[in-house]
């Protein structure tokens, strides 16, 4: 197939996505495809664009490291001072109307928060992942805290906040997370109100609404859910603080076990939250569940769905599908063919 791996963008989560696409379109050309590594906002501006899938070229030289901070966008919006006309680079509608499939590998904002998406729909672009609404409802974590609770899925209380808005008063400790963020990036735990004020400070660099919920002190866990069916659960166990970006991305910063050392019990009722989860948020094709068990009671708490979880090198999902006997490779191939499958 000649497949389009759709990286970069200009969220935050740049890096992160720019090292996603590199592992699959390794995987995938190793499989036997025609690939090619687009940055969906630098594009492609060579002359031989209508042959481009038959190129003896090494996309992937393009993508380096995730630091251990997310990268500057605006350093990359620089690079292309037309951005606001069109959000996507030179020539990558046409590559992806030329492709079979595109593999998006895109992280945050206009990656996962349904626009391209709905674009690619509305142009018979086919597409790895979950469509344009249930999107945009996880990408939104004030929504999906109240689909959560309206569906009768454990997670914890808290109230979102616009910005300019006030509240009376905050239990300590609390999170405060950007609304609409991810990988951790605009995350932070307050412990008193001067903490406080500054994690809203912070919250409100990536958005204009924050979510503040109670701070759960326990172990954290992922699981994926691929067509519907979750895969074996992950615990994830920073060697300092919390699950943050750096932890997430800088190898040796976290202990990950998979398949986490529960019960069978916890280990089935997690698994069956992750694909209640599935089923309330629209989802499709794959996604992955974060979770917290509460020290001392074992009560399970889900934080929020991934829909297009992380494919780097430090990555959950690849670890847990390894767990069953998936490799990398394969399970490239199997989100391509579940996506496919779904779309026609």
């Amino acid at each position: 197939m000649k497949i389009v791996v759709l990286a970069g963008g200009i969220s935050t989560e740049r890096d992160v996505s720019l090292s996603t696409g590199r592992m699959i379109y390794n995987a995938l050309k190793k499989n036997g495809h025609k690939v090619i590594l687009l940055d969906s906002f630098l594009g492609y501006e060579g002359e031989d664009v209508d042959i481009v899938f038959d190129l003896d070229k090494e996309w992937a030289t393009q993508s380096a490291g995730i630091a251990e901070i997310n990268p500057d966008v605006e350093q990359v919006k620089a690079l292309r001072p037309d951005w606001k006309k069109n959000f996507f680079g030179p020539n990558v509608i046409k590559l992806c109307q030329d492709a079979d499939v595109v593999f998006m590998a895109l992280h945050g904002g206009d990656g996962e928060n349904g626009r391209i998406q709905a674009y690619f729909d509305l142009m018979g672009i086919k597409y790895t992942g979950t469509d344009y609404v249930s999107s945009a409802l996880s990408m939104d974590k004030a929504i999906t805290k109240d689909m959560f609770r309206a569906g009768g899925i454990p997670t914890p209380v808290g109230f979102h906040l616009k910005k300019g808005e006030t509240i009376a008063e905050v239990k300590f400790p609390c999170v405060v997370k950007a609304s609409c963020g991810g990988s951790s990036v605009g995350v932070s735990i307050a412990h008193d109100q001067e903490q406080f004020k500054a994690a809203l400070e912070e919250g409100f660099k990536y958005d204009e609404e924050v979510v503040v919920e109670q701070y759960i002190k326990g172990r954290e866990f992922s699981v994926g859910v691929m067509a519907g069916k979750a895969l074996p659960v992950i615990e994830i166990a920073p060697k300092e603080g919390f699950y943050d970006y750096k932890n997430k991305y800088q190898a040796g910063s976290t202990v990950e076990t998979c398949p986490a050392v529960l019960s069978k019990e916890k280990t089935e009722e997690m698994q069956e939250i992750a694909e209640k989860v599935f089923k309330i948020l629209r989802l499709k094709n794959y996604a992955r569940m974060d979770f917290l068990m509460e020290e001392g009671t074992a009560n399970l708490y889900c934080l929020e769905a991934n829909t297009l979880p992380g494919m780097t090198p430090t990555s959950l999902l690849p670890q847990e599908a390894q767990a069953i006997g998936m490799s990398f490779e394969q399970l490239c191939e199997e989100i391509i063919r579940i996506s496919l499958e779904e779309r026609g």
